[in-house]
């Protein structure tokens, strides 16, 4: 299958995000590597968190993004299939970019047969590992009603809130005994959640997830996979697709 196009996964870039050191060069990298792919590109999915906050009014969208949305548009243009689950800081996705650049909005989890392979997506926060309060909080920003009542807001005050609450969050998860820990626990309940899927379904070959910031690869029972793509943060890192071979890919194009 050495001329078949690949399917590639990429999580949680976070662009928007105040405790980027350097938030252009972050987009620019991404943005490189989408050219590089542009032409071995079937189809691309986003796992969710690519920007640290959007919202859409009926009217406005959060300004910036301008070279990931234009190279996106590139890329549908050119036939490629762009996909972005929803994740926990990017939920309210709606109508822009499916009519600007063709893009499938997916909110939950969802299944797919790619390249002869059958394949579980998700961003990684709907298999619930954490509290009530965590549970309370993702029904609270999926209500519609809540939704409507949010956006009877002035942007000024909605943007500067979210990404205000964004950064204390990921500043108090980047402690590193934090993270260890709390990455550690997902793991062990991503791997519980995905064997007891694959009694119901055993069909499944990859299970695949962003939202941890880590990389893994982890092989369960009936031989399937268990994968985490990292980030865009500070992995600059991806999995490949290729009808043979699955594979986690760093970049390095902007060392």
């Amino acid at each position: 299958m050495t001329n078949q196009r690949k399917v590639y996964f990429a999580a949680d870039a976070h662009l928007g995000a105040r405790f980027h050191r350097d938030p252009a060069g972050v987009e620019r990298l991404l943005t490189a590597w989408l050219s590089e792919i542009r032409d071995s590109a079937a189809a691309l999915y986003f796992l969710g968190d690519m920007f640290d906050y959007w919202y859409e009014y009926r009217y406005v969208v959060p300004k910036g993004y301008v070279r990931f949305l234009g190279k996106l548009a590139e890329l549908s243009d050119a036939g490629v299939e762009i996909h972005l689950l929803t994740g926990n800081h990017d939920i309210w996705m709606f109508d822009y970019l499916p009519a600007e650049i063709n893009a499938v909005i997916h909110r939950d989890m969802i299944t797919v047969d790619l390249l002869g392979k059958r394949f579980l997506l998700g961003h990684g926060d709907e298999p619930d590992y954490r509290s009530r309060r965590f549970r309370l909080l993702r029904a609270v920003f999926r209500n519609r009603v809540c939704q409507r009542l949010y956006a009877g807001i002035h942007p000024r005050w909605t943007f500067g809130f979210a990404l205000g609450w964004s950064y204390d969050s990921r500043r108090g998860g980047l402690r590193r005994e934090h993270a260890a820990s709390r990455a550690e626990a997902a793991v062990g309940y991503l791997t519980s959640f995905a064997e007891t899927y694959l009694k119901t379904d055993p069909a499944i070959d990859y299970f695949i997830f962003g939202h941890l910031h880590i990389l893994l690869d982890r092989q369960l029972s009936q031989g399937s996979r268990l994968l985490v793509a990292g980030d865009w943060m500070r992995l600059f890192s991806w999995i490949e697709w290729d009808g043979d071979t699955l594979a986690i890919k760093k970049y390095r194009g902007g060392d």
